[in-house]
């Protein structure tokens, strides 16, 4: 279908994410790095290895139960480049702001900014502000860059292979169904708050202990669902997940009942799906429950075969076997 003007689609994380990268962005700007499609680029020369990346974020609303745009830049910006392998060091910031934003506002996202920053060893070392007349932008908008050091080389969603183990740290949806909630107007009903964390302490034992990994992500935009299927298709795999051994809060649940969304779709902000071989499974899943934010971590599925045909396929509560689609549509702009 010829596409002749944006849509929120567009930015939700699936299908349509992935065809505007494709079809346009790397039409353009396609280079070996680049290429990838990873959540950071991998930088390695004769004198350095290092992880860059950069994420923008408009979430809505600003401040949001278990944080607010200040600490998701800071922590989305960290798990991008934990979940390659690396330990964030270095962040830039960027700040478009609207005519007319409360100066209490903006000192509670520094603030927060400030503590997550401290909190995982990362300096913010260069920033820009602009500052565009009411009504030309929606509050606040923050653009974040970072740089890491790769401490485990190797990770990648071109690398699932068959018999590989999927590991998710934790319950899924909180942020999305936070956002969502609050958003409507619904939020004092339900006990809930996003799982914005920052990742790096959770899986530096893996990085450690010298595991074979094979890929690291965490399900953002398009959830759960968008990062099986961005692996199915970079690695030309069919992908087999039990919906008995996905961890989801009743809250969540019962708010996807209610709505009529899948859990499988809803963003997350602080968990890691994590696919490698079987013999390792076991070893990463001890070191992930140590940690409080993996204490319901789980195995939720593996690696079927390699396929010209990738899927991803869900085993339902029932036995039967479906498969589960990709995020599609305008279903939650501006989420992160």
């Amino acid at each position: 279908m010829k596409v002749e003007k944006i849509l929120l689609s567009h930015g939700g994380g699936g299908e349509e994410t992935l065809a505007l990268i494709k079809n346009f962005f790397l039409k353009y700007f396609d280079n070996p790095i680049l290429g990838n499609l990873e959540d950071s680029a991998i930088i390695l020369n004769s004198f350095s290895k290092l992880a860059f990346t950069i994420d923008g974020f408009t979430v809505k609303p600003i401040f949001f139960k278990g944080g607010n745009i200040g600490k998701i830049a800071v922590t989305g910006t960290i798990n991008d480049l934990v979940v390659m392998g690396a330990k964030p060091l270095y962040l830039t910031v960027g700040f478009i702001i609207e005519e007319g934003f409360k100066i209490g506002d903006l000192e509670v996202i520094l603030q927060t900014m400030k503590e997550e920053a401290i909190k995982n060893g990362v300096t913010i070392v260069a920033g820009d502000t602009k500052i565009v007349p009411k009504g030309e932008v929606d509050g606040i908008f923050i653009t974040t860059a970072g740089i890491g050091e790769i401490l485990y080389e190797g990770i990648s969603c071109k690398n699932l292979v068959s018999e590989d183990l999927i590991i998710l740290s934790g319950s899924i949806g909180e942020h999305g169904a936070c956002i969502l909630a609050e958003r409507e107007g619904i939020g004092v009903e339900i006990d809930l708050e996003s799982d914005c964390n920052s990742l790096f302490s959770l899986v530096e034992p893996l990085f450690e202990s010298r595991l074979e990994i094979h890929a690291m992500r965490d399900p953002t935009r398009g959830g759960l669902s968008a990062t099986l299927h961005e692996w199915a298709y970079a690695s030309s795999v069919v992908i087999l997940v039990e919906e008995e051994k996905i961890p989801v809060k009743p809250q969540v649940r019962a708010f996807c009942e209610a709505f009529g969304f899948e859990p499988y779709h809803l963003a997350c902000e602080g968990r890691v799906v994590i696919a490698l071989p079987e013999k390792e499974a076991s070893k990463a899943l001890a070191l992930i429950r140590k940690h409080p934010l993996g204490r319901e971590a789980q195995i939720i599925g593996k690696v079927i075969k390699k396929s010209s045909f990738p899927q991803v396929l869900l085993k339902t509560l029932y036995g039967t076997h479906r498969i589960l689609e990709n995020t599609s549509g305008e279903l939650f702009p501006r989420i992160c």
